[in-house]
């Protein structure tokens, strides 16, 4: 009977430690998705807001904020338009930024091959930048 309570407290024991992994792998997710939308936020939305006021009145930048709205999503993504004035809805495109599980993030679009734009955990808003400044001129110029 001895060697059955052992192998019944050896089951329970392991049942706690999968579950203190299952809880911390939880944070780790929680974490993640807390630090992708802080990024999406400080670095793609606060350059996406400094662009569009700088070229106001030339080329129109929108923001779709309901993809922020993907709380619980695992992958968090934002939406954006940039398109010169007067230009007609279904002419106009989307773009889309990624965040990966890597930490790697990437704006793509229809026709588009996705294109780096660094990762969450440098903090850097310069890729990004200067990708929304190379969409700004192509939309400039109509291409």
């Amino acid at each position: 009977m001895s060697k059955f309570k052992e192998a019944l407290e050896r089951g329970k024991e392991a049942h706690r430690q999968q579950e203190k992994r299952n809880d911390k792998a939880d944070a780790q997710i929680a974490d993640f998705g807390a630090q992708a939308r802080a990024w999406l936020d400080d670095i793609v939305v606060a350059s996406l807001e400094a662009a569009r006021a700088e070229v106001a009145g030339e080329v129109t930048i929108y923001i779709d904020t309901t993809s922020r709205r993907e709380i619980e999503a695992l992958t968090p993504s934002l939406r954006f338009q940039i398109y010169r004035e007067g230009l007609e809805k279904k002419a106009r495109k989307t773009f889309t930024v990624r965040v990966q599980l890597s930490g790697e993030a990437s704006v793509s679009s229809p026709g588009m091959v996705a294109e780096d734009v660094g990762n969450i955990g440098d903090r850097s808003a310069e890729r990004f930048r200067n990708l929304v400044v190379k969409l700004i001129e192509d939309a400039a110029k109509g291409a």
